[in-house]
């Protein structure tokens, strides 16, 4: 994910009707343009609706937390939104920074900001969160669960799982979408992921 997506997505919301479906699919990128997309979709007047047909990773997941439903197939799936400094995971930077014996400056520095960058992450999930639900205590809860490294950065968290965690998850993503997905080939490294294409407006499903 890209800053210049962020763009992008500012200039659909301020073109397209109160109603916005937004399809997901994305093994993540930078928590710059992620947030700024959730925060727009977010402060947005209308109804937002995410579409997962296969997967919406770490970013990905943190753009559906800003919607009001979110629709996956079955087996799609969404991802823990922990911060990764370059290769590491901030969460484990942390850990290992605590362990018992001396630790060079280096291991020491990115663990402090590790631990900014899981307090900033998992404010902004609260947020988003507490915004869906009205229970801010359960949205720190679960914030604290997505944002923190519990799981590996990879690890999948399907519909089923979803729904335990308490998030506004239907099951069946429509055919058109489905079919859209076929145009789009997998975007490849931190390059540029969001397209525009103007149409006549289709009927909101609701």
């Amino acid at each position: 994910m890209h800053p210049l997506d962020a763009i992008w997505i500012f200039f659909i919301l301020s073109s397209l009707q109160p109603v916005i479906e937004i399809i997901l699919h994305t093994p993540g990128g930078l928590v710059l343009a992620a947030s700024q997309i959730a925060k727009a979709l977010r402060d947005h007047d209308g109804r937002v609706v995410a579409v997962i047909p296969h997967y919406a990773m770490s970013g990905g997941t943190l753009i559906a937390l800003a919607a009001d439903e979110i629709v996956l197939d079955r087996h799609a799936a969404l991802g823990p939104v922990d911060p990764q400094l370059g290769q590491y995971p901030a969460a484990s930077l942390d850990e290992v920074s605590r362990l018992p014996g001396r630790h060079d400056d280096q291991t020491l520095i990115l663990a402090d900001v590790g631990r900014k960058a899981i307090r900033q992450v998992e404010v902004l999930v609260t947020e988003l969160l507490e915004r869906q639900s009205g229970d801010q205590a359960r949205a720190r809860d679960l914030a604290r669960l997505l944002a923190t490294g519990v799981w590996t950065h990879d690890h999948p968290l399907l519909p089923s799982d979803l729904e335990k965690l308490g998030l506004p998850v239907r099951i069946g993503v429509p055919t058109e979408e489905r079919e859209l997905m076929d145009l789009y080939r997998q975007p490849r490294g931190r390059q540029e992921s969001v397209e525009y294409a103007a149409s006549r407006r289709m009927p909101v499903r609701r």
